[in-house]
Protein backbone atom coordinates (compact mmCIF):
# COMPACT_ATOMS: atom_id res chain seq x y z
CA UNK A 1 0.00 0.00 0.00
CA UNK A 2 1.03 3.76 -0.80
CA UNK A 3 2.26 5.29 2.40
CA UNK A 4 0.89 8.91 0.92
CA UNK A 5 -0.76 10.90 3.65
CA UNK A 6 -3.71 13.39 3.23
CA UNK A 7 -2.56 16.68 5.57
CA UNK A 8 -5.22 19.05 6.48
CA UNK A 9 -4.10 22.79 7.55
CA UNK A 10 -7.96 23.88 9.27
CA UNK A 11 -8.19 27.51 9.68
CA UNK A 12 -10.62 29.66 10.24
CA UNK A 13 -10.53 31.37 6.51
CA UNK A 14 -8.93 29.42 4.93
CA UNK A 15 -8.26 25.11 4.13
CA UNK A 16 -4.87 24.08 2.81
CA UNK A 17 -5.19 20.32 1.95
CA UNK A 18 -1.98 18.21 0.63
CA UNK A 19 -0.85 15.08 -0.77
CA UNK A 20 2.10 13.92 0.90
CA UNK A 21 4.49 11.76 0.70
CA UNK A 22 6.74 11.07 3.92
CA UNK A 23 10.26 10.94 2.27
CA UNK A 24 9.53 13.53 -0.22
CA UNK A 25 7.16 15.78 0.99
CA UNK A 26 3.91 17.80 -0.59
CA UNK A 27 3.35 16.27 -3.64
CA UNK A 28 -0.29 18.48 -4.80
CA UNK A 29 -1.90 20.73 -2.71
CA UNK A 30 -5.03 22.95 -3.11
CA UNK A 31 -6.98 25.08 -0.84
CA UNK A 32 -10.65 26.11 -0.25
CA UNK A 33 -12.49 28.96 1.60
CA UNK A 34 -13.82 27.51 5.10
CA UNK A 35 -16.81 29.20 4.85
CA UNK A 36 -17.79 28.64 8.46
CA UNK A 37 -20.95 29.91 8.21
CA UNK A 38 -22.24 26.76 6.42
CA UNK A 39 -22.18 24.95 9.47
CA UNK A 40 -20.04 21.83 10.14
CA UNK A 41 -21.26 19.29 8.32
CA UNK A 42 -21.51 21.22 5.01
CA UNK A 43 -17.57 22.67 5.91
CA UNK A 44 -16.10 19.26 5.91
CA UNK A 45 -18.21 17.65 3.00
CA UNK A 46 -16.66 20.77 1.13
CA UNK A 47 -13.38 20.17 2.38
CA UNK A 48 -13.50 15.93 1.48
CA UNK A 49 -14.89 16.97 -1.71
CA UNK A 50 -12.21 18.96 -2.43
CA UNK A 51 -9.88 15.90 -1.13
CA UNK A 52 -11.24 13.64 -3.97
CA UNK A 53 -11.11 15.80 -6.79
CA UNK A 54 -7.57 16.13 -6.61
CA UNK A 55 -6.50 12.79 -5.24
CA UNK A 56 -7.60 9.24 -5.74
CA UNK A 57 -8.00 8.54 -2.41
CA UNK A 58 -7.39 4.34 -3.14
CA UNK A 59 -3.54 5.54 -3.33
CA UNK A 60 -3.99 7.28 0.52
CA UNK A 61 -3.06 5.83 3.53
CA UNK A 62 -4.86 8.11 6.22
CA UNK A 63 -5.78 11.94 6.87
CA UNK A 64 -3.97 14.14 9.46
CA UNK A 65 -5.61 17.38 10.58
CA UNK A 66 -4.49 20.04 12.60
CA UNK A 67 -7.12 22.61 13.94
CA UNK A 68 -6.47 25.55 16.24
CA UNK A 69 -8.54 25.13 19.73
CA UNK A 70 -8.57 22.33 22.31
CA UNK A 71 -8.45 19.00 20.64
CA UNK A 72 -9.33 15.35 21.84
CA UNK A 73 -7.01 13.70 19.25
CA UNK A 74 -8.22 10.34 21.30
CA UNK A 75 -11.74 10.75 20.28
CA UNK A 76 -11.21 13.04 17.53
CA UNK A 77 -13.27 15.56 18.59
CA UNK A 78 -12.77 19.48 18.23
CA UNK A 79 -14.26 20.28 21.97
CA UNK A 80 -13.77 24.41 21.40
CA UNK A 81 -12.18 26.68 19.04
CA UNK A 82 -11.75 30.16 18.70
CA UNK A 83 -11.98 30.02 15.18
CA UNK A 84 -15.17 27.91 14.90
CA UNK A 85 -17.62 29.46 17.53
CA UNK A 86 -20.15 27.17 16.38
CA UNK A 87 -17.98 24.26 17.06
CA UNK A 88 -18.13 22.73 20.36
CA UNK A 89 -17.64 19.16 20.70
CA UNK A 90 -17.72 18.86 17.25
CA UNK A 91 -16.85 14.93 16.37
CA UNK A 92 -14.22 16.03 13.45
CA UNK A 93 -12.85 12.75 12.76
CA UNK A 94 -15.63 10.54 12.61
CA UNK A 95 -17.35 12.82 10.02
CA UNK A 96 -14.13 12.78 8.12
CA UNK A 97 -14.63 9.15 7.87
CA UNK A 98 -17.82 8.69 7.01
CA UNK A 99 -16.93 11.10 3.64
CA UNK A 100 -13.85 9.25 3.14
CA UNK A 101 -13.35 5.80 4.68
CA UNK A 102 -9.46 6.46 5.78
CA UNK A 103 -8.46 6.40 8.91
CA UNK A 104 -8.32 10.27 10.62
CA UNK A 105 -5.96 11.25 13.34
CA UNK A 106 -6.75 15.55 14.80
CA UNK A 107 -4.02 17.01 16.38
CA UNK A 108 -3.68 20.91 17.83
CA UNK A 109 -2.09 22.72 15.07
CA UNK A 110 0.69 24.04 17.66
CA UNK A 111 1.59 20.20 18.02
CA UNK A 112 1.19 19.10 14.91
CA UNK A 113 3.21 22.55 14.04
CA UNK A 114 6.25 20.40 16.54
CA UNK A 115 5.62 17.39 15.08
CA UNK A 116 5.61 18.64 11.04
CA UNK A 117 9.28 20.20 12.23
CA UNK A 118 9.96 16.40 13.82
CA UNK A 119 9.25 14.54 10.11
CA UNK A 120 9.92 17.20 7.49
CA UNK A 121 12.08 19.96 9.19
CA UNK A 122 14.59 21.87 11.45
CA UNK A 123 13.60 18.90 13.70
CA UNK A 124 14.43 15.66 11.45
CA UNK A 125 16.56 13.39 13.62
CA UNK A 126 15.94 14.74 17.21
CA UNK A 127 14.19 13.33 20.04
CA UNK A 128 13.67 16.87 22.02
CA UNK A 129 12.31 19.32 20.36
CA UNK A 130 10.06 22.64 21.09
CA UNK A 131 8.29 24.71 18.70
CA UNK A 132 6.92 28.21 18.76
CA UNK A 133 4.51 29.24 15.86
CA UNK A 134 4.39 33.16 16.28
CA UNK A 135 1.90 35.05 15.09
CA UNK A 136 -1.41 36.43 15.79
CA UNK A 137 -0.84 34.57 19.07
CA UNK A 138 1.45 32.21 19.84
CA UNK A 139 1.48 28.85 19.89
CA UNK A 140 3.70 26.17 21.15
CA UNK A 141 4.64 22.27 20.65
CA UNK A 142 7.06 19.78 22.65
CA UNK A 143 8.35 16.44 21.31
CA UNK A 144 10.50 14.89 23.96
CA UNK A 145 12.49 11.43 23.86
CA UNK A 146 10.55 11.31 20.14
CA UNK A 147 6.98 11.54 21.87
CA UNK A 148 4.57 14.29 21.70
CA UNK A 149 4.09 15.85 25.49
CA UNK A 150 0.45 16.86 25.21
CA UNK A 151 -0.27 16.42 29.22
CA UNK A 152 -3.01 14.92 31.41
CA UNK A 153 -6.10 15.99 29.56
CA UNK A 154 -4.15 16.30 25.89
CA UNK A 155 -4.08 20.53 26.16
CA UNK A 156 -0.56 20.62 27.69
CA UNK A 157 2.39 22.67 26.26
CA UNK A 158 0.18 25.98 26.05
CA UNK A 159 3.61 28.04 26.16
CA UNK A 160 2.48 31.13 24.68
CA UNK A 161 0.50 31.73 28.09
CA UNK A 162 4.00 31.04 30.12
CA UNK A 163 3.71 34.70 32.25
CA UNK A 164 7.11 36.51 31.72
CA UNK A 165 6.14 39.72 33.28
CA UNK A 166 3.28 39.59 35.59
CA UNK A 167 3.13 43.08 35.93
CA UNK A 168 2.79 43.09 31.76
CA UNK A 169 -0.32 43.92 29.21
CA UNK A 170 -3.65 41.88 30.18
CA UNK A 171 -3.75 38.70 27.46
CA UNK A 172 -6.70 37.44 25.52
CA UNK A 173 -6.72 34.38 28.29
CA UNK A 174 -7.18 37.01 31.17
CA UNK A 175 -3.80 36.62 32.59
CA UNK A 176 -0.73 39.47 32.70
CA UNK A 177 2.45 39.53 31.05
CA UNK A 178 1.95 36.10 29.34
CA UNK A 179 4.75 35.62 25.93
CA UNK A 180 1.51 35.58 23.96
CA UNK A 181 0.61 39.23 25.41
CA UNK A 182 4.41 40.71 25.27
CA UNK A 183 5.53 39.00 21.63
CA UNK A 184 3.09 37.50 19.25
CA UNK A 185 2.06 40.08 16.29
CA UNK A 186 -1.01 40.91 18.13
CA UNK A 187 1.05 42.63 20.94
CA UNK A 188 3.74 44.23 18.43
CA UNK A 189 0.90 46.17 16.93
CA UNK A 190 -0.29 47.17 20.40
CA UNK A 191 2.64 48.73 21.09
CA UNK A 192 2.72 50.91 17.69
CA UNK A 193 -0.32 51.95 18.14
CA UNK A 194 -0.09 53.04 21.17
CA UNK A 195 3.29 54.60 20.33
CA UNK A 196 1.20 56.70 17.33
CA UNK A 197 1.02 60.10 19.49
CA UNK A 198 4.36 60.10 20.20
CA UNK A 199 6.08 59.01 17.46
CA UNK A 200 4.08 60.17 14.77
CA UNK A 201 7.20 60.25 12.08
CA UNK A 202 7.87 56.81 12.86
CA UNK A 203 8.89 54.65 9.98
CA UNK A 204 6.31 51.82 10.68
CA UNK A 205 3.16 54.05 9.98
CA UNK A 206 5.15 55.53 6.39
CA UNK A 207 5.55 51.73 5.71
CA UNK A 208 1.82 50.86 6.83
CA UNK A 209 0.59 53.93 4.71
CA UNK A 210 2.54 52.74 1.52
CA UNK A 211 1.76 48.79 2.08
CA UNK A 212 -2.05 49.57 3.33
CA UNK A 213 -1.48 47.33 6.25
CA UNK A 214 0.29 47.04 9.92
CA UNK A 215 1.95 44.34 10.69
CA UNK A 216 4.87 42.31 12.67
CA UNK A 217 6.71 43.07 8.89
CA UNK A 218 6.23 46.63 8.67
CA UNK A 219 7.97 47.27 12.19
CA UNK A 220 10.62 44.84 12.05
CA UNK A 221 11.25 46.56 8.48
CA UNK A 222 11.44 49.81 10.64
CA UNK A 223 13.48 48.43 12.78
CA UNK A 224 15.91 47.30 10.03
CA UNK A 225 15.68 51.10 9.03
CA UNK A 226 16.69 52.20 12.68
CA UNK A 227 13.54 53.57 13.83
CA UNK A 228 12.88 54.68 17.40
CA UNK A 229 9.68 53.51 17.85
CA UNK A 230 10.49 50.15 16.19
CA UNK A 231 13.48 49.82 18.22
CA UNK A 232 11.97 50.05 21.52
CA UNK A 233 9.30 47.53 20.04
CA UNK A 234 11.92 44.53 18.83
CA UNK A 235 13.53 45.04 22.21
CA UNK A 236 10.62 44.17 24.06
CA UNK A 237 10.24 41.34 22.07
CA UNK A 238 13.22 40.00 22.35
CA UNK A 239 13.25 40.48 25.77
CA UNK A 240 10.40 38.69 26.36
CA UNK A 241 10.66 35.81 23.93
CA UNK A 242 14.57 35.38 25.75
CA UNK A 243 12.80 35.11 29.08
CA UNK A 244 10.02 32.68 27.28
CA UNK A 245 12.98 30.79 26.12
CA UNK A 246 15.25 30.36 28.72
CA UNK A 247 12.46 28.79 30.69
CA UNK A 248 11.82 26.74 27.77
CA UNK A 249 15.28 25.53 27.81
CA UNK A 250 15.80 24.73 31.87
CA UNK A 251 12.15 22.80 31.54
CA UNK A 252 12.80 20.54 29.01
CA UNK A 253 16.16 20.57 27.64
CA UNK A 254 15.48 20.61 23.76
CA UNK A 255 18.03 20.40 21.74
CA UNK A 256 16.42 22.39 19.10
CA UNK A 257 13.93 25.68 20.02
CA UNK A 258 12.11 26.25 16.32
CA UNK A 259 10.24 29.76 16.20
CA UNK A 260 7.53 28.84 13.22
CA UNK A 261 5.03 30.59 11.96
CA UNK A 262 4.19 34.16 9.99
CA UNK A 263 6.76 36.26 12.28
CA UNK A 264 9.50 33.65 11.56
CA UNK A 265 9.98 35.19 8.09
CA UNK A 266 12.31 37.82 10.45
CA UNK A 267 13.35 35.30 12.01
CA UNK A 268 17.50 36.53 10.84
CA UNK A 269 16.58 39.57 12.48
CA UNK A 270 15.27 38.56 16.21
CA UNK A 271 17.20 34.82 16.47
CA UNK A 272 20.73 36.15 17.04
CA UNK A 273 19.35 38.85 19.42
CA UNK A 274 17.41 36.34 21.32
CA UNK A 275 20.19 33.89 21.52
CA UNK A 276 22.41 36.00 23.35
CA UNK A 277 19.64 37.09 25.87
CA UNK A 278 18.87 33.40 26.26
CA UNK A 279 22.96 32.59 27.18
CA UNK A 280 23.31 35.31 29.44
CA UNK A 281 20.02 33.59 31.17
CA UNK A 282 20.63 30.30 31.02
CA UNK A 283 22.19 28.00 34.02
CA UNK A 284 25.90 27.62 32.45
CA UNK A 285 25.39 23.48 32.29
CA UNK A 286 23.06 24.16 29.74
CA UNK A 287 25.01 26.19 27.70
CA UNK A 288 25.87 24.79 24.10
CA UNK A 289 23.28 22.03 24.41
CA UNK A 290 20.54 23.61 22.60
CA UNK A 291 20.16 25.72 19.13
CA UNK A 292 17.54 28.39 18.71
CA UNK A 293 16.82 28.13 14.97
CA UNK A 294 13.76 29.21 12.44
CA UNK A 295 11.51 27.35 10.84
CA UNK A 296 12.35 26.14 6.81
CA UNK A 297 8.94 25.09 6.22
CA UNK A 298 7.47 28.22 5.31
CA UNK A 299 3.84 28.31 3.57
CA UNK A 300 3.69 24.52 3.78
CA UNK A 301 4.34 23.93 7.49
CA UNK A 302 0.60 23.44 8.27
CA UNK A 303 0.04 20.62 5.96
CA UNK A 304 3.05 19.13 6.54
CA UNK A 305 2.27 19.19 9.97
CA UNK A 306 -1.26 17.68 9.84
CA UNK A 307 0.16 14.99 7.38
CA UNK A 308 3.06 14.45 10.05
CA UNK A 309 0.31 13.99 12.46
CA UNK A 310 -1.31 11.17 10.80
CA UNK A 311 2.07 9.57 10.48
CA UNK A 312 3.27 9.80 13.64
CA UNK A 313 -0.34 7.67 14.94
CA UNK A 314 0.28 5.11 12.17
Amino acid sequence: MTENIIGIDLGGTMVKIGIVDPKNGILKKDEIETKIELGFERVVERICQKITEIVDISNVRAVGVGSPGSIDHDKGIIKFSPNFPDWNNVPLKAEIEKHLRLSVFIENDANSAALGEKWFGEGKGKDHIVVLTLGTGIGGGVITHGKLLTGNTGIGAELGHMIVDPHGPICGCGNYGCLEAMASATALIRYANEGRKRFPESKIFELEKQRGVLGAREIFDAYRLKDRLATRIFETFVEAMSVGITSIIHIFNPQVVILGGGMSKSADLFIPKIREKVDMRAIPSFLGTFEIVGSKLGNDAGILGAAAIALENL
